[in-house]
């Protein structure tokens, strides 16, 4: 096995996103060593994206997000997040 590199210091979360894009961690760190932790009350990064919906479902989204006092855009992820963690659930 190969010496491990050493990571660079980085200026911005920028910077370092784009170092681990063209690098592979494995040249830099011992994967085999590392262990599972849990990291409570973080706040998941999120990515905006566009979504084209039609008409009639994004009226329904909306009311149905009415009836319920919550955004439109929180209820379409409260339906997509259940629906992904019960086909994960299935498997």
């Amino acid at each position: 096995m190969n010496p491990l590199k050493k990571i660079p210091e980085f200026r911005n979360e920028d910077d370092e996103s784009a170092f681990w894009d063209n690098h592979d961690s494995t040249d830099f760190i011992d994967w085999s060593k590392a262990e599972k932790v849990t990291l409570l009350n973080l706040k998941p990064s999120v990515k905006k994206i566009s979504l084209r919906l039609p008409k009639s479902m994004l009226d329904d989204l909306k009311l149905l997000a009415n009836k319920r006092d919550v955004p439109y855009q929180s209820l379409l992820k409260i339906f997509l997040a259940e629906r992904i963690d019960k086909k994960f659930s299935a498997h």
